[in-house]
């Protein structure tokens, strides 16, 4: 499942790319992939002769500030700020979005088509480019959330997410009081999204490395200091991976279809029976709540 800093390069890559274009149209393929509204025409229908002004990362999700495009706002370079209805997107376990030409293949696992261009028009043959929700696993959604709705009533796992491990709300202090009576192995609190936004499975292996600590060490029993160096690990390899174009082990890819490169520098994760590249020791995985956890067992007590 792409987190945190695939999910941000996604964004970034939408923003340089996808801004101030109208929406001629589009096509549904895959009609549960639309979870929100439960017409497909009226899906369409909200997208349709809008524009995009912005998109948005929270925790793991994409929301698109959508706005009315006018030919005088393409001209003037204007992008504006009052809000005319939201795309929300989460790709879950193997979605993707790609910003392709028209006449690009068309991949088997498409499942929803948007048309972009600065024709007046619906013909799509008109489109200039195309956004295309490719999904295999078929968990991913997309919802259209109409004017002067708030986004959080229609997604509403919104209201359910922790604070962004780069605001100043995520803190060591902020760790310790959500912590200090969990009887939780770290690992499987660190994937709770209540707790921290965006952080998954290959990150918290990473920052738990980094910080020194076994992925089963009960999150009540973590020192102060083990908090103080477990909040910097986070933000490390968040940023990290961010710089190296985020991780590609199976399925992600940026918005033009470029493999990630942070799996080539990760410390433990994907890395069993690999030497540790601190000690040297052979690395091990688990399983905890389900999850696959790998780790080094002399680095992290």
């Amino acid at each position: 499942m792409p987190e945190l800093p695939e999910v941000e390069i996604i964004k970034r890559g939408l923003n340089q790319l996808t801004l101030n274009k109208q929406i001629l149209g589009g096509e549904v393929l895959l009609e549960r992939t639309v979870a929100h509204p439960t017409s497909i025409d009226d899906f369409l229908d909200g997208l349709q002769g809008k524009a995009i002004a912005r998109w948005h990362r929270r925790g793991k999700y994409l929301l698109a500030q959508l706005y009315k495009w006018k030919k005088e706002t393409l001209e003037l370079n204007l992008v504006k700020q009052e809000e005319d209805g939201w795309l929300g997107v989460h790709l879950r376990m193997t979605g993707q979005l790609l910003w392709v030409n028209p006449e690009a293949e068309l991949h088997k696992h498409t499942r929803v088509r948007l048309f972009f261009g600065h024709k007046s028009t619906e013909d799509k043959k008109n489109s200039t480019h195309e956004l295309r929700f490719v999904d295999q696993r078929t968990f991913g959604k997309m919802w259209g959330v109409r004017p002067a709705t708030e986004i959080s009533h229609i997604i509403t796992a919104l209201k359910q997410l922790g604070p962004e491990p780069f605001f100043p709300a995520f803190s060591p202090e902020y760790l310790s009081k959500k912590l200090h009576k969990s009887h939780r192995p770290i690992k499987t609190t660190l994937l709770d999204q209540t707790i921290i936004a965006g952080l998954g499975n290959i990150y918290a292996d990473e920052a738990l490395f980094l910080s020194g600590i076994r992925p089963t060490t009960l999150s009540k029993d973590l020192t102060n200091h083990q908090l103080e160096q477990l909040h910097l690990a986070i933000i490390k390899v968040l940023a990290t991976s961010i710089d190296k174009g985020g991780t590609t082990f199976s399925n992600f890819l940026n918005v033009q279809g470029v493999n990630g490169n942070y799996g080539g520098v990760a410390w433990v994760y994907n890395r069993f029976g690999q030497p540790c590249r601190i000690c040297d020791t052979s690395l091990e995985k688990i399983k905890l709540a389900g999850r696959t956890t790998h780790f080094c067992p002399q680095c992290q007590s």
